[in-house]
């Protein structure tokens, strides 16, 4: 592929981390509109308070959504080796695809969750997880296009991976703005029409070789 279609790659890949790969790392920011939505809220209980008032406690709320949340980054560590396998095994069209299935289903399942099916987070924040480091597992491979350039491609993936946590955050600043949760959620998981095309045309069907063979092409 010539240079126009590597430095494409290079820079939709960036995005793609930046924005999808790592964003349960910024899951304090998703708790709060949560927390305003309702979810986990019949966990908290009258407690007694000073002066013999009542006061809210809603310490079994919080250990929820730190649940959901030590489930969720646990995943992302555990499922890295089963994932190394399927890319190795299957190469980056298959791996991709799955990544893509897991991160569509998690989002849908936070879209149409309700107060009421709280539980659905458990799942959905562990797919968005395991999709998420099966994404970026694909990308590493683009720094081989760039020669010498290769461990500072690298580096930029791993950056983004850690910026994506961001993303959360945008979500509930956009939520204060009286943006719905669910139509981020849908607009997120409609965003993998765009990693399929990503993967058809801008991503090897097996893997890209490093040292890179003379006349290389892909896609």
């Amino acid at each position: 592929m010539a240079g126009t279609g590597r430095l494409a790659t290079l820079l939709t890949g960036l995005l793609e981390c930046g924005a999808f790969c790592g964003i349960i790392f910024g899951w304090a920011s998703l708790v709060y509109v949560l927390k305003d939505l309702g979810y986990f809220q019949d966990l908290c209980l009258p407690g007694p308070g000073p002066n013999g008032t009542e006061l809210l406690d809603c310490s079994k709320q919080n250990e929820q959504f730190s649940l959901v949340f030590t489930i969720g980054s646990f995943m992302n560590n555990f499922m890295t080796f089963p994932m190394g396998y399927i890319f190795d095994r299957f190469g980056t069209t298959v791996a991709r695809l799955i990544a893509i299935s897991f991160y569509a289903t998690g989002t849908l399942l936070v879209a149409f969750s309700t107060p009421g099916s709280a539980v659905l987070l458990f799942p959905a924040m562990s797919l968005l997880s395991v999709g998420g480091i099966l994404l970026i597992l694909t990308n590493m491979q683009v720094g081989n296009l760039f020669g010498k350039y290769r461990s500072v491609i690298i580096t930029l993936y791993n950056g983004a991976f850690d910026s994506s946590s961001a993303i959360f955050l945008i979500i509930k600043v956009l939520y204060e703005r009286g943006l719905p949760l669910r139509a981020m959620f849908l607009f997120m998981a409609g965003c993998s029409a765009w990693h399929v095309l990503r993967t058809l045309f801008l991503m090897p069907r097996r893997r890209i070789p490093y040292p890179l063979p003379a006349a290389y092409d892909y896609g």
